[in-house]
Protein backbone atom coordinates (compact mmCIF):
# COMPACT_ATOMS: atom_id res chain seq x y z
CA UNK A 1 0.00 0.00 0.00
CA UNK A 2 1.30 2.99 -0.84
CA UNK A 3 0.89 6.53 1.34
CA UNK A 4 -0.43 9.70 -0.17
CA UNK A 5 1.77 12.66 -0.29
CA UNK A 6 1.11 16.27 1.13
CA UNK A 7 2.23 19.10 -0.25
CA UNK A 8 2.06 22.14 1.26
CA UNK A 9 -0.69 25.35 0.35
CA UNK A 10 2.41 27.56 -0.83
CA UNK A 11 4.31 24.48 -2.88
CA UNK A 12 0.78 24.24 -4.45
CA UNK A 13 0.55 28.34 -5.17
CA UNK A 14 3.98 28.26 -6.72
CA UNK A 15 3.53 25.46 -8.98
CA UNK A 16 0.48 27.02 -10.13
CA UNK A 17 2.60 30.20 -10.60
CA UNK A 18 5.19 28.01 -12.73
CA UNK A 19 2.66 26.42 -14.89
CA UNK A 20 1.29 29.58 -16.08
CA UNK A 21 4.49 30.80 -17.47
CA UNK A 22 4.54 30.86 -21.14
CA UNK A 23 8.24 29.25 -21.22
CA UNK A 24 7.75 26.62 -19.01
CA UNK A 25 3.73 25.43 -19.38
CA UNK A 26 2.17 22.81 -17.21
CA UNK A 27 3.12 19.66 -18.69
CA UNK A 28 7.08 20.96 -18.05
CA UNK A 29 6.02 21.89 -14.67
CA UNK A 30 4.66 19.06 -13.71
CA UNK A 31 7.46 16.96 -15.02
CA UNK A 32 10.13 19.15 -13.34
CA UNK A 33 7.92 19.58 -9.95
CA UNK A 34 7.56 15.21 -9.96
CA UNK A 35 3.64 15.40 -9.88
CA UNK A 36 0.87 14.14 -12.43
CA UNK A 37 -0.06 17.15 -14.89
CA UNK A 38 -3.57 16.19 -13.71
CA UNK A 39 -2.66 17.33 -10.21
CA UNK A 40 -1.47 20.09 -11.27
CA UNK A 41 -5.07 20.81 -13.26
CA UNK A 42 -6.98 20.31 -10.16
CA UNK A 43 -4.85 22.31 -8.07
CA UNK A 44 -4.93 25.23 -10.73
CA UNK A 45 -9.05 24.71 -10.67
CA UNK A 46 -9.32 24.88 -7.07
CA UNK A 47 -7.49 28.03 -7.25
CA UNK A 48 -9.84 29.84 -9.56
CA UNK A 49 -12.40 28.71 -7.38
CA UNK A 50 -11.93 29.89 -4.09
CA UNK A 51 -8.99 32.32 -4.30
CA UNK A 52 -7.22 32.74 -1.37
CA UNK A 53 -8.98 30.48 0.84
CA UNK A 54 -7.62 27.60 -1.61
CA UNK A 55 -5.51 25.05 -0.36
CA UNK A 56 -6.50 24.93 3.51
CA UNK A 57 -5.09 21.88 4.34
CA UNK A 58 -5.81 18.46 6.51
CA UNK A 59 -9.33 18.29 4.80
CA UNK A 60 -10.57 22.30 7.22
CA UNK A 61 -12.23 24.68 5.04
CA UNK A 62 -11.95 28.48 5.65
CA UNK A 63 -15.17 29.95 7.20
CA UNK A 64 -16.25 33.10 6.61
CA UNK A 65 -16.60 35.43 9.73
CA UNK A 66 -20.51 34.61 9.31
CA UNK A 67 -20.08 31.39 9.21
CA UNK A 68 -17.74 31.13 11.79
CA UNK A 69 -20.57 33.46 13.85
CA UNK A 70 -23.56 31.18 12.94
CA UNK A 71 -21.15 27.69 13.74
CA UNK A 72 -20.61 28.98 16.93
CA UNK A 73 -24.23 30.19 18.00
CA UNK A 74 -25.57 26.65 16.34
CA UNK A 75 -22.77 25.06 19.02
CA UNK A 76 -24.08 27.24 22.11
CA UNK A 77 -27.93 26.61 21.01
CA UNK A 78 -27.62 22.65 21.35
CA UNK A 79 -25.80 23.02 24.49
CA UNK A 80 -28.14 25.21 25.61
CA UNK A 81 -30.67 22.73 24.60
CA UNK A 82 -29.20 19.87 26.21
CA UNK A 83 -28.88 21.89 30.00
CA UNK A 84 -33.00 22.67 29.32
CA UNK A 85 -33.71 18.58 29.07
CA UNK A 86 -31.24 18.34 32.05
CA UNK A 87 -33.25 20.49 34.04
CA UNK A 88 -36.30 19.46 33.05
CA UNK A 89 -35.64 16.08 34.11
CA UNK A 90 -34.62 17.58 37.62
CA UNK A 91 -37.52 18.88 38.79
CA UNK A 92 -38.98 17.69 41.91
CA UNK A 93 -41.94 15.58 41.66
CA UNK A 94 -44.62 17.92 44.04
CA UNK A 95 -45.77 15.51 47.11
CA UNK A 96 -49.02 14.54 47.26
CA UNK A 97 -51.47 16.32 49.83
CA UNK A 98 -51.00 14.92 53.22
CA UNK A 99 -54.06 15.03 55.24
CA UNK A 100 -52.38 13.86 58.09
CA UNK A 101 -49.12 13.71 59.74
CA UNK A 102 -48.01 10.69 62.26
CA UNK A 103 -45.96 10.43 64.73
CA UNK A 104 -44.24 7.40 65.97
CA UNK A 105 -42.68 8.23 69.70
CA UNK A 106 -40.15 5.33 69.83
CA UNK A 107 -39.99 4.28 73.82
CA UNK A 108 -36.42 4.44 75.41
CA UNK A 109 -34.68 1.12 75.75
Amino acid sequence: MTTRKTYTAEFKRQAIELAAREDVGPIRAARDLGISPSVLYRWRLQAQKAGTAAFPGQGRTTLTPQEQEIQRLQKEVEILRQEREILKKQQPSLPKKISKVRVHRCSPG
